[in-house]
């Protein structure tokens, strides 16, 4: 069905041919508009604007294919329906170069020929319009995706900055201990977290996080815990001040699990922790819920230390144990997330926990060692997040 106020010019310098035509499309519901010279028909193009033209090729005024021309630079959006006394093949192919949407052979004996060109031009032209509209649209809607893309990665660029600036120093050596540590993101910003630093003249801490879920939430998360820790290390050392004290893992973990508790953010986190004490030549760590355990490796052997906890984070009443060991003159302890069991051959879980041990002996304390046995490297796109801690006695 004809759309209501659709507009026709026919511009044929023959009277009784134009009358003809414009009497059928009119009874076919569309508002025609008639010119009998080419000019006329041209500014009735520019003031009327209508949505189809119907023209005669060969007229008194002015060529056919100039009037094609001229239509196509005043208004190219606009079908043209060529109206020919002859078919001559070169001057419907010359026709169609300059944008003539169809080309009919006069005379028009059956006017619904006519009329079926009038409305396939018509469907053609608006669906045309309609697709560029919808391009339009879609380069728009483009171009914002880019700016909000580009946006979000000048902000993961930024907090990827940040957590590389709160992550300590790798490899650190501080007396008779060097610490290491790798974090591999599965996205650009990663939910693991680790740190190490001295607490006093004769205890060294360091724990590794992993925070439940992935990506900017969690990421926010790993800069909490940072705050947490540094605050709670400022408040232990103004009550040392005042004597010695000892600082306890199991402390660590209880006032964080406060922390994000009070904060509500829906966030959890698995945590090992531990505290060197130089003087007693013990370590005592406490478990947050993490696996897989810690790894002590003694001379080539690699075992698990034992414990378990509650996720950081979950349970208001959540009360954490402190586990103590004397350490060896020589070891290494690695403690690693649980994206680390991803990398490691096996059809269980069990199988994977298993063999985790046998690669940290194999690495001897080794960290570019036992990143290669895993199949790994910086540049890898993993799953989960990766983060692996490895501390060892470099010295009696």
């Amino acid at each position: 069905m004809q759309l209501p106020g659709t507009t026709l010019l026919v511009i044929d310098d023959d009277d009784q041919v134009r009358q003809s035509i414009s009497i059928h499309l009119e009874q076919c519901g569309f508002e025609v508009l008639q010119a009998s010279r080419a000019q006329e028909g041209l500014a009735l193009v520019t003031d009327q604007r209508p949505e189809l033209v119907l023209c005669d090729l060969y007229m008194s005024d002015m060529s056919g294919f100039e009037l094609l021309a001229q239509i196509g630079d005043a208004r190219p959006d606009t079908p043209v329906v060529v109206i020919s006394d002859d078919g001559v093949m070169s001057d419907v192919v010359e026709a169609l170069r300059l944008g003539a949407s169809d080309y009919l052979i006069k005379p028009q004996a059956d006017l619904e020929v006519l009329e079926h060109a009038v409305r396939r031009s018509l469907d053609r032209a608006r669906l045309r319009i309609e697709n560029q509209r919808i391009r339009e649209r879609l380069e728009l809607a483009n171009r914002e995706l880019e700016n909000h893309l580009r946006e979000l990665r000048d902000d993961q660029a930024a907090g990827r900055q940040v957590q590389l600036n709160m992550l300590p120093a790798t490899p650190w050596e501080n007396g008779q201990y060097l610490f290491e540590h790798r974090i591999i993101p599965s996205l650009y910003l990663s939910g693991d977290f680790v740190d190490y630093f001295r607490v006093s003249e004769t205890q060294l801490a360091f724990y590794l996080a992993d925070v439940s879920g992935h990506g900017a939430s969690s990421a926010f998360v790993t800069v909490l815990l940072k705050f947490m820790t540094t605050r709670l290390l400022y408040e232990q050392r103004k009550l040392q001040e005042q004597g010695p004290i000892r600082f306890q893992p199991s402390d660590v973990l209880g006032h964080i699990n406060r922390s994000l508790i009070s904060c509500n953010l829906g966030k959890h986190v698995t945590v090992l922790g531990g505290v060197i004490d130089e003087a007693q030549q013990t370590l005592t760590y406490s478990i947050g819920g993490h696996l897989p355990l810690p790894v002590l490796c003694v001379d080539g052997k690699a075992d698990y230390l034992q414990g378990k906890g509650r996720p950081v984070g979950l349970f208001p009443e959540a009360e954490f144990e402190n586990h103590q060991i004397p350490l060896p003159s020589r070891f290494s302890l690695t403690l690693c997330s649980d994206g680390v069991l991803d990398c490691i051959e096996g059809t269980t879980l069990k199988e994977k926990e298993d063999r985790l041990p046998e690669l940290i002996g194999q690495a001897g304390g080794d960290m570019q060692r036992f990143m290669q046995l895993l199949g790994l490297d910086q540049t890898k796109v993993m799953p989960d997040d990766i983060s692996v801690l490895l501390l060892s006695r470099i010295s009696e």
